[in-house]
C-alpha cells in the first residue's frame, strides 16, 4: 500500500508515519507539507493508493485543494485530516468527494482501521454516540473548550499527572507550546516544563519521540484490554 501523507505539520505527520509503519511495514508513506508537495507526487508515483490530506495545510485554500486533487487523480481515495475543523466544512468535503475524515485525536489503531476501509472502498467517518453528529472539533484555535482533546490513554504505571496527560494530548494533535500555553491558560515556559516531565517518564529524548511512544502505549493498553 503507498500513502500519500500531507500535513504542515511535521511533528503530527512524523508521528503518525512512524505508527502506521510500525502497523504494517509494507505499508509505504509518501510524505508532504503542502499541496504542492502532494501534486508532485502524483506525478511521479502512478499506483498511489490512498491520498491523506491536512485541511488547513498551504496551499490548499478552503476546499479548493481538496477539489483538484480529487480531480487531478479521481480514483484515488482521499481522506481529510484536521485538528480544527467545522462540521460544515467536513460535510462539504464529503460532498465533494473525500473517502473519510480522521480527527487528528483519533487513537493510532482506530487510524490504521480507517485506512484500510477506505482504502477497501468504504467511507470513514467517527461519529459522536452521544449527539450523533460527526465528532469535529470548532475552528476558534486550539483555546476553544470544544477543541481540547481527550486525555491519551496512556498506562497508569507511566505516572503521567492529570496536566501532564492534558499537555500531551495536545502535543499528539500537533499543537506548539504556546497553543498549549494559550488553551491551558498556562506560561509557554510552564508548558516546557511539563513536556520535559512527559519525555522523561516515557523515556522518549525530545517531544516526537514522546508522542510516538504515547501512540504506542496507548496501543498495547488498547489491544491488552480488547
Amino acid at each position: 500500500m503507498k500513502i500519500i501523507f500531507a500535513d504542515d505539520h511535521t511533528l503530527f505527520r512524523d508521528a503518525l508515519t512512524h505508527y502506521i509503519l510500525q502497523a504494517d511495514p509494507t505499508v509505504e508513506v509518501l510524505p508532504a507539507h503542502d499541496l504542492h508537495g502532494v501534486m508532485e507526487h502524483l506525478q511521479t508515483n502512478n499506483d498511489v493508493d490512498l491520498i491523506l490530506l491536512d485541511l488547513k495545510m498551504p496551499g490548499m485554500s478552503g476546499l479548493k485543494g481538496l477539489e483538484k486533487t480529487i480531480s487531478l487523480r479521481p480514483r484515488i481515495p482521499v481522506a481529510i485530516v484536521s485538528g480544527l475543523a467545522e462540521q460544515a466544512d467536513i460535510e462539504e468535503a464529503l460532498s465533494i468527494g473525500a473517502r473519510g475524515y480522521l480527527p487528528k485525536t483519533l487513537p493510532g489503531t482506530a487510524v490504521m482501521q480507517a485506512i484500510r476501509k477506505i482504502v477497501g472502498g468504504e467511507i470513514f467517518v467517527p461519529v459522536d454516540h452521544n449527539t450523533n453528529m460527526i465528532m469535529a472539533s470548532h475552528d476558534h484555535g486550539v483555546s476553544s473548550e470544544q477543541s481540547r482533546p481527550d486525555a491519551p490513554a496512556i498506562p497508569e504505571d507511566k505516572n503521567l499527572t492529570p496536566r501532564e496527560r492534558e499537555v500531551l494530548g495536545y502535543l499528539m494533535q500537533g499543537a506548539t507550546n504556546k497553543d498549549i500555553a494559550r488553551a491551558l491558560d498556562l506560561q509557554v515556559v510552564t508548558v516546557k516544563l511539563h513536556v520535559r516531565g512527559i519525555c522523561r517518564k516515557l523515556g522518549a529524548t525530545n517531544r516526537t519521540q514522546a508522542v510516538i511512544l504515547a501512540q504506542q502505549a496507548a496501543a498495547a493498553e488498547h489491544n491488552h484490554i480488547h
